[in-house]
């Protein structure tokens, strides 16, 4: 049986993590189905990913947060 090396995040290609980035702030996938389905070890990787590349703010709280301001409750 072979035995898999521990991937890094530097072992991940610029196009990759913009593609999960791309995802995530589309509302395809959340950053954990991210980390699930694309065997991303670490917890907070796809959010450092977010907060470095990607268009939306993601400084003040994760994608939950962003769901709840994002909803279509009425304004007061």
């Amino acid at each position: 049986m072979k035995s898999r090396s521990k991937r890094t995040q530097r072992d991940d290609s610029r196009a990759f993590k913009l593609s999960v980035v791309d995802q995530v702030e589309a509302g395809e996938i959340t950053y954990k189905q991210a980390q699930n389905r694309y065997g991303i070890q670490g917890r907070s990787t796809v959010l450092v990913w977010l907060r470095k590349y990607g268009r939306l703010d993601w400084s003040k709280g994760t994608s939950t947060d962003l769901a709840n301001t994002m909803s279509d409750k009425p304004l007061s």
